[in-house]
């Protein structure tokens, strides 16, 4: 089984179109998907709308669990929840926050204000989260990433080890812009054991973890298709 819960189209900064995206992802042979475009107040509801038309379109052709998303980035600290919301009320199944990465210029105080908002389902690269905020992420019950992305992955470690400390359910996404980018089963397992997880920790990564997003999202793995 084959998960990954955050990736890009053309509608922000990837290259693909979202069918073509997800064409691509059936033949990779993934299990269920999101697209989470990077949105903001100005583009959530365009955004989402659109994303969920070739998602349906795509889950009736291949029978991959294709999940309209967001990912809120950028956006003020004190704006993140009201954007959230605006973003599940405009049809959004999956909403992630761009966390404090240390490879761009996120504001400080995003990391808290994604999960303290009952809205937001995960909080995609982290940077260096802090250990109380491991323990909020675990109170509010949200998933932290792992991500495969080249920059953001430079603290893929240091995540570990404050989810493993305070309890935090995890995932191993691509954070894909192009073709080159989507996850392979051992791709996804080498990122997880390279961040320092045991075998029964990846396990839980990349199988449980996703299964039990899905089922908060009401949502099952299999939906069925054509090749």
């Amino acid at each position: 089984m084959l998960f990954d819960f955050q990736t890009h189209t053309f509608f922000s900064d990837g290259e693909l179109s979202p069918m073509e995206l997800l064409r691509r992802c059936h033949v990779l042979g993934y299990t269920a998907v999101a697209i989470t475009d990077h949105a903001s107040p100005a583009n959530i509801g365009t955004l989402t709308e659109a994303l969920r038309r070739d998602c349906e379109e795509a889950e009736r052709a291949w029978g991959l669990v294709a999940l309209a998303g967001v990912e809120i980035t950028h956006v003020p600290p004190a704006a993140i929840d009201g954007a959230a919301r605006s973003a599940v009320e405009a049809g959004a199944e999956f909403v992630a926050v761009h966390g404090e990465t240390i490879v761009e210029p996120v504001a400080g105080g995003t990391n808290r204000a994604a999960l303290e908002s009952e809205y937001v389902h995960a909080l995609v690269h982290p940077g260096l989260l802090s250990p109380e905020l491991g323990h909020v992420a675990r109170r509010h019950g949200k998933f932290v990433e792992l991500s495969a992305r080249r920059g953001h992955s430079l603290t893929n470690g240091h995540v570990a080890a404050v989810c493993r400390q305070a309890g935090v359910r995890m995932l191993v996404n691509s954070d894909a812009h192009a073709p080159g980018d989507l996850l392979t089963e051992a791709l996804a397992r080498r990122v997880a054991r390279g961040a320092g997880l045991d075998a029964d920790e990846t396990e839980a990564v990349l199988v449980d973890n996703p299964l039990e997003l899905l089922r908060i999202l009401g949502r099952s793995a299999a939906v069925g298709g054509a090749a």
